[in-house]
């Protein structure tokens, strides 16, 4: 929706995608410290690496420790390309911003928010994963109200769409009349 505004969005999913596509250092990486068992078709099989990490902390810490310094890489390059391209207002969607201490690196923190049982059910039915698997990932990451207290500013995505998108028009006014 703030693409639809006009903003300029880097996405850390993308980045952590991109952090280890096969033939990157990234990619060597993580075939280093997991083993071959986690390569599929000459890729990293995401979704066994990620059953793995989501129920083992000692491994999501140690993929952490790859892939998170190469997606700050990507992400500030990609920030300073907008920049030089002349965007007005840059988004940088950060799944894990509080889990990893870096609202600070931010002018301000936003947070779209679901209850965490709707989030399960979206997980499940959007989705499509499993629900251990889902309930294993919730699990991994910061209680959403924890997040809540420490957002600048928090959106609201348990309602409708259109709900949602007058939350997301009413902060793209607010944030805009701040420059």
């Amino acid at each position: 929706m703030l693409k639809e505004l006009g903003a300029t969005v880097i996405d850390a999913d993308e980045a952590a995608h991109a952090a280890y596509e096969p033939g990157s250092p990234g990619f060597a990486s993580v075939v280093r410290e997991f083993g071959p068992d986690y390569v599929r078709d000459g890729r990293i099989d995401r979704p066994r690496l990620g059953q793995l990490v989501f129920n083992d902390e000692d491994a999501r810490q140690r993929l952490n420790a790859i892939v998170h310094p190469l997606v700050r890489e990507w992400m500030a390059a990609r920030t300073a390309e907008a920049i030089e391209a002349g965007a007005d207002v840059v988004v940088q969607d950060v799944p894990l911003l509080f889990e990893n201490g870096l609202e600070r690196l931010y002018s301000t923190t936003v947070l779209v928010y679901v209850p965490e049982p709707l989030q399960l059910k979206r997980l499940v039915e959007g989705r499509g994963l499993g629900e251990d698997r889902a309930k294993a990932m919730i699990a991994s990451q910061m209680r959403i109200e924890e997040k809540r207290k420490l957002a600048a500013r928090v959106i609201d995505n348990s309602g409708t769409r259109e709900a949602t998108r007058e939350r997301v028009d009413r902060l793209w006014r607010e944030v805009l009349s701040v420059r």
